[in-house]
């Protein structure tokens, strides 16, 4: 399909590769479907029912880069969110260990993946969930496996990042306010070896990956595996997944089925990748980060019994009990902002923020690519806007937005911050 005139003017191209010493990159991939029957993450109404096979796998795809000073591990996971909090220490103090400072590990939001909240004590997992406390040393050991395959492959590559509009292929959920805010940008950073061979594309977009019915116990990545594996077919490069700002958008699918979608999706994807033409610009180029983790006042409280045993009577004890200890100090969002060169950014941000976000930091950000990846680094449910919060409903209310209103727009504002402090354009 040709591009529309809008998508070529509003077309950014940004080529990445370091003069005289290029970036390096590696990628690898490790399967992490549940070996056992585990409870399924992402509707309350399921309980604590477990899983009853697979549809299709699950996978971890790892991307490393490097400058020769830093390096950044991208992980994108077929899971509802990132790994839980202990998990999520561990895999990152083992990556570090191996000299990967930085580490982004994102879930793709599906809805057909195990639930990852539950913890190795009584009355929180152990004796009646054993078989996720196994699954949880085991997706950690594919993560960093993973990860540390791909630093082992390092080679030199040349990097360009894209984003184009794709209008009616996503559609917001959540307000009854028009005009609907909604954010219809893919973008995907292109990783060619200096041959010019493909080694990677990495797409970024915002719709949630709910194409499937609560009533199927089997494992699927949803649209964004179809979406992985049409991009592999058709290029022979690694694909890796990240969620954007989602919190309030579905999937727009005209009539396609999920696997339909995703196909389609990543032939978008394909041809925007293939759009972009990587170059050798005019100075050397490194990755620049920053992450922090924030505390907010939570709107709900978890510590009242009224309140806990509606939680537990919603979903089921054993989470809801993991989720008291989540929120014992507040709401704890982690941040990161990182820059790859001079006009490349991406954020992320550990829950469900809703598209305005997004859209409002890409614009205030004034970058050529900003890539928003959402589900990272932890999980700490929807981020609403303001206006969001005053409107109401699924998303924007407390139960399931336990931060306190404003929380994403003072997050927001700390990325925009911390990205031009990472340009040198406002003084650290």
């Amino acid at each position: 399909m040709r591009k529309t005139a809008a998508q070529q003017i509003l077309l950014v191209l940004f080529c990445l590769s370091a003069a005289g010493q290029s970036f390096l990159a590696g990628t690898a991939r490790r399967e992490i479907t549940p070996r056992e029957p585990v409870p399924m993450w992402g509707y309350g109404d399921r309980h604590d029912a477990l899983s009853e096979g697979v549809l299709d796998p699950l996978y971890a795809d790892a991307l490393v880069l490097a400058d020769g000073k830093e390096k950044l591990a991208i992980v994108g996971l077929d899971l509802g969110r990132s790994p839980g909090e202990p998990s999520l220490e561990r895999i990152r103090a083992r990556l570090l260990q191996a000299g990967i400072r930085w580490s982004i590990l994102g879930g793709s939001h599906t809805h057909h993946g195990p639930v990852l909240e539950l913890a190795d004590a009584e009355g929180k997992g152990r004796g009646r969930f054993d078989a996720a406390l196994r699954y949880y040393r085991q997706l950690e050991d594919a993560i960093v496996e993973a990860v540390l395959e791909a630093d082992s492959k390092l080679a030199p590559v040349r990097l360009a990042a894209g984003a184009a509009p794709l209008p009616g292929w996503n559609a917001n959920r959540h307000t009854k306010f028009d005009p609907k805010p909604v954010d219809p940008v893919l973008a995907v950073l292109r990783i060619d070896r200096e041959t010019g061979a493909p080694l990677a594309i990495l797409v970024n977009w915002a719709a949630h990956p709910t194409t499937l019915p609560p009533s199927t116990l089997k494992f699927s990545a949803d649209y964004a595996g179809a979406l992985k594996e049409t991009i592999r077919k058709e290029t022979g490069a690694a694909a890796i997944f990240l969620q954007g700002a989602a919190g309030d958008l579905r999937t727009e699918r005209r009539g396609m089925d999920t696997f339909a979608y995703g196909e389609a999706l990543g032939r978008e994807a394909v041809r925007l990748a293939r759009s972009l033409s990587p170059a050798a610009p005019q100075q050397p180029l490194e990755i620049r980060a920053r992450e922090e983790r924030f505390a907010f006042r939570p709107r709900i409280d978890l510590k009242n019994p009224i309140v806990a045993a509606a939680y537990e009577k919603a979903f089921f004890p054993e989470l809801v009990r993991n989720y008291q200890d989540e929120y014992a100090e507040g709401v704890r969002p982690r941040l990161m902002a990182v820059l790859l060169g001079a006009d490349t950014g991406i954020v992320a941000a550990s829950g469900e923020f809703f598209s305005s976000h997004a859209v409002r930091l890409r614009e205030r950000a004034r970058l050529n690519t900003l890539f928003f990846f959402g589900y990272s680094n932890g999980y700490h449910q929807y981020f609403p806007t303001i206006e969001a919060c005053a409107e109401g409903g699924y998303g924007a209310d407390p139960p399931v937005a336990p931060a306190a209103a404003g929380a994403g727009e003072e997050l927001m504002n700390r990325a925009l911050l911390w990205l031009y402090q990472l340009r040198g354009r406002i003084r650290q």
